[in-house]
């Protein structure tokens, strides 16, 4: 958990890959990332459910004891929706029963992403701020983004994001979480006000380099990946409807996936 923390460094920041299943976790690993987290979006998709509805928890749980499996050397942290619970002792019995690893281990997990919009609706700021104290106080290490979804909802209101991040830093989080597709002078503002580092999404407007020198510390790509994948798929899936031979150029091996999970030769 010290390893992940470390890695939030306030205008050098980490990518952070979202892996919605094992192999992909896997393949983000094999690329150099030093730490993996999960998109709940993945995760609802694989299910056939509706992301952010408290619907993810138990593919969620399973999702990061296989990753731990498999890429036990990593960082790893999760998307962990609202917290899965209204209140903060059902939230901390939530994580216990999750992610719970033998006593002398603690959890399997070193860092946690919960959000301050149950089900598309803001909470007033001290409900999230609750949670946060509790988780805190029940596990210490356990490195605790408060994800802000003012801007991510359509409120433009930057007023507002600084005041959940004193509430939630107060708290006890050890970053904030700001999604949405934000100018640069907003992550500057940001940036400026937050005494924990901050993790904004990939952007589609900076370079990771500008996010860098306007004082991120977290670089989270979101559902950007399995979005990505899924349209490639598509376009994949075009091209043979549009009577052409399948292109592979660019495309993964069967035999690259079927090694991911293939046991090592000592």
């Amino acid at each position: 958990m010290t390893a992940f923390r470390d890695l939030h460094t306030p205008g050098d920041p980490f990518i952070l890959p979202c892996a919605w299943d094992v192999a992909s976790a896997q393949l983000f690993a094999e690329a150099g990332h030093a730490a993996i987290g999960t998109t709940s979006l993945g995760v609802a998709a694989g299910i056939g459910a509706a992301d952010e509805d408290r619907e993810t928890l138990s593919a969620t749980a399973r999702l990061v004891a296989a990753v731990r499996a498999a890429v036990p050397e990593l960082p790893l942290t999760c998307d962990f929706e609202d917290g899965y619970g209204d209140g903060p002792e059902s939230v901390v019995g939530v994580v216990r029963e999750s992610f719970a690893a033998d006593p002398e281990v603690g959890l399997i997990i070193d860092g946690i992403n919960i959000q301050d919009s149950p089900q598309g609706r803001m909470s007033e700021p001290g409900v999230l701020a609750a949670k946060v104290t509790a988780i805190k106080e029940a596990f210490p290490a356990l490195f605790v983004n408060a994800r802000i979804d003012t801007f991510w909802l359509g409120r433009d209101s930057l007023g507002e994001v600084t005041c959940r991040i004193d509430a939630y830093t107060a708290a006890g989080a050890d970053g904030i979480f700001v999604p949405g597709d934000l100018d640069l002078t907003t992550v500057e503002a940001i940036t400026g006000h937050s005494r924990v580092p901050v993790n904004v999404l990939a952007s589609t407007r900076y370079p990771g380099s500008t996010l860098a020198e306007a004082g991120v510390g977290r670089i989270s790509t979101g559902s950007l990946l399995y979005r990505a994948a899924m349209s490639e798929a598509m376009r994949s899936l075009a091209v043979l409807d549009g009577d052409e031979p399948a292109e592979i150029t660019s495309v993964l091996s069967y035999q690259a996936f079927s090694d991911l999970n293939r046991p090592q030769s000592s």
